[in-house]
């Protein structure tokens, strides 16, 4: 009998630590893969203002960033007055662990659908990576899992009618931002630990854009991928050397880029709309040689949310609600329903199915509307959820929960007892 309790705490226990060692920390900008995806299987698909709802905390102030999540911990910006600031929240209970004021800035020209805090932040599970505008330059900080500022540095200017929105990105020892403006754009490396500069890369077209890289080895080759100011483009992230570049197809662009292990898909821009699938083992120009399908010109394109790549599909909704499954392979539109009507945050994808969240569902009044969408060759809508207010921000997954930061509020949807 003895033997076989033991046994039996050491199964439950062991069970325990394989669900725990497949629980996705969500680290930054679109999660621990800079694609949207997570790997969990017990995500919640249905939910309200109050159903489900684990906790709901006031924000204050005003912000778009994402929130963050490593392990037991949450974090998010937001601009309070002239004050840009980080707050740590307990992931179980929504408790303000702390907040810090990380900069004092006159407030910047922003478009009406930006704000002052956009920029998600990035953590390494000891150190935070802030990044913010102050006055004419950009201002990247970190900070201890305690509040305490260990560094900040102005790595270089940055000036845009529409505002300021750069996602820091982790790569080894180094924090990596963007810095595609309206004057001489770059691509900067800064050492996780000082703050110095490791290397920085000079952009061409001196054109306001505001899409964060992703990175992939491919093909044993490290790639930092992204586009923005009239290009696609790869870099090596160690070095910041230039790998290839896709000229266009047009001027501007937001929306981040996803890869399927075969090809890359873009969906861009202002002031055309254009939807791309890139072959990213190329060297030099290969504007002529690398496009592997191009949808052009076309009104069913996002700007600013980020698409998804599942399986076979490939899957974008328009910041106007136009949403669209393609065979990710040929470009074949698969299926093409109105979901919304207005979108800003990106997609996001757990065990085989995408979330759509709409600042403004297809009902009018409806706010913060969240479709869950099984992909296949029909729109299969599995769930509709409803919040009480707009969600601009893009939804983090971690430990079995959803995080939702509304216009007010930041929500953990998760499974409850109620």
């Amino acid at each position: 009998m003895t033997h076989s309790r033991h046994a039996l705490w050491f199964a439950l226990f062991f069970s325990l630590l394989v669900t725990s060692a497949h629980a996705d920390n969500w680290p930054g900008w679109r999660g621990p893969r800079g694609d949207g995806t997570s790997t969990e299987k017990n995500v919640p698909i249905k939910w309200s203002g109050t159903d489900n709802v684990v906790w709901k905390v006031p924000l204050p102030g005003v912000g778009h960033a994402s929130p963050i999540v490593w392990e037991d911990r949450v974090f998010v910006v937001t601009n309070i007055d002239e004050a840009r600031t980080l707050i740590c929240l307990d992931r179980v209970t929504g408790k303000t662990l702390w907040s810090r004021t990380v900069l004092e800035a006159p407030p910047e020209r922003i478009h009406r659908l930006n704000s002052r805090a956009s920029s998600t932040p990035v953590t390494d599970g000891q150190r935070v990576y802030v990044s913010f505008l102050d006055k004419k330059d950009m201002f990247v900080a970190a900070y201890d899992f305690n509040g305490k500022q260990l560094w900040a540095k102005r790595p270089g200017v940055f000036s845009s009618r529409h505002g300021y929105c750069s996602s820091p990105i982790l790569w080894k020892d180094k924090v990596i931002i963007n810095g595609d403006h309206d004057g001489p754009g770059y691509l900067v490396a800064l050492d996780r630990r000082t703050g110095q500069t490791v290397w920085k890369q000079p952009r061409p077209n001196n054109t306001r854009s505001y899409c964060t890289p992703i990175i992939r080895t491919i093909d044993g080759r490290n790639q930092m991928i992204l586009s923005g100011t009239k290009c696609v483009a790869s870099y090596d992230p160690d070095t910041g050397k230039q790998h290839w570049i896709v000229q266009g197809p047009t001027q501007q662009y937001v929306a981040s880029l996803v890869y399927n292990g075969e090809l890359l898909f873009l969906t861009c821009g202002f002031p055309e709309l254009h939807m791309l699938a890139i072959d990213p083992r190329g060297s030099g120009d290969v504007t002529e040689t690398h496009v592997s399908w191009h949808e052009s010109k076309t009104k069913h394109a996002s700007y600013v949310p980020s698409p998804i790549s599942v399986g076979p599909y490939f899957m974008v909704v328009s910041d106007f609600g136009s949403a669209t499954c393609y065979e990710a392979k040929s470009g074949r539109v698969v299926w093409r329903e109105k979901l919304g009507r207005h979108f800003s945050a990106s997609l996001v994808e757990a065990n085989g199915l995408v979330y759509f969240t709409a600042d403004q569902g297809e009902d009018r009044g409806e706010k913060g509307v969240t479709l869950v969408v099984r992909p296949g060759p029909t729109l299969d809508i599995v769930a509709k959820n409803v919040l009480d207010e707009p969600v601009y921000a893009s939804p983090a997954i971690s430990n079995g929960q959803l995080f939702l930061r509304g216009d007010k509020h930041l929500y953990c949807i998760g499974r409850t007892t109620n």
